[in-house]
């Protein structure tokens, strides 16, 4: 992979940056380059009442579509798409022709990743037909869930046994030939992909609000906590500051260090 150069830039004007034509690395050979992108409030909390609604300005939810037109995966968890729903549309023409032109689909494949199958099949990752989509279930689930699943039409690709997150990486790599996953959570979700080494950037929109809560989920959520030895560092690539909406939205890339071999 290239190496990468510590570069931070930080800008006031414009109110937002453009991620419509970011440059990475060669992806390794057994995974995609993987890119998280989260939203929090300023104090670091990652839903309101449950969801994302609420955190997130519409230029913020632009920086999302344009992070998309980068990717040729976009995963969520399940959990996200039971409360929110999914897709990998971009919302925006010029932003769809500028995949087109650069030879890739019109859209990313949309892709939910899910240990028990339980997905709610009416919503439009399953039952909308302008962008390709799958299913990564574990090897767990029954097989009446797996063939509820794929009488959608959705292909669902089975997941060894105690492999799942690796196991799913190996083949949006090598099966499906993805250079570039776009990881858009939720919380548990990313907190898997840091446990496991597999993060290389990380974007998050920080906005003007304050939520609080015990409870409240934060970007990073889950059952792991990494200890002063192996907690993960991040370096600032570039911050810009919205004056409109008083929101950042800063860019972070993993330090190659804390990334697996």
């Amino acid at each position: 992979m290239t190496e990468w150069q510590p570069a931070t830039h930080i800008s006031e004007p414009p109110n937002k940056p453009d991620y419509t034509s970011l440059e990475f690395p060669e992806p390794p050979e057994d995974r995609p380059y993987v890119v998280v992108n989260m939203v929090m409030s300023a104090d670091g909390k990652a839903v309101i009442e449950g969801n994302e609604q609420g955190l997130g300005s519409k230029t913020d939810q632009r920086l999302m579509r344009e992070l998309r037109v980068n990717a040729d995966v976009v995963l969520n968890g399940a959990s996200t798409l039971r409360v929110s729903g999914t897709s990998s549309r971009l919302g925006d023409e010029t932003l769809e022709q500028l995949r087109i032109d650069r030879g890739k689909p019109r859209f990313p494949l949309a892709a939910v990743w899910s240990r028990s199958g339980d997905l709610p099949l009416d919503k439009i990752f399953f039952t909308a037909r302008d962008f390709d989509a799958a299913v990564y279930l574990s090897a767990g689930a029954s097989d009446a869930t797996r063939e509820r699943i794929e009488a959608t039409g959705r292909p669902v690709y089975t997941l060894a046994p105690g492999a799942d997150l690796l196991g799913m990486l190996g083949h949006m790599r090598q099966a499906l030939g993805a250079r570039v996953l776009l990881c858009e959570g939720g919380p548990t979700t990313t907190a898997q992909f840091f446990a496991a080494h597999v993060v290389d950037e990380y974007f998050t929109t920080i906005g003007p609000e304050i939520v609080a809560g015990r409870d409240t989920l934060t970007p990073v959520e889950g059952p792991v906590t990494f200890n002063r030895d192996g907690v993960r560092h991040l370096e600032l690539v570039s911050l810009t500051h919205n004056q409109e909406t008083s929101e950042l939205y800063l860019r972070y890339r993993v330090r190659r260090h804390d990334q697996s071999p």
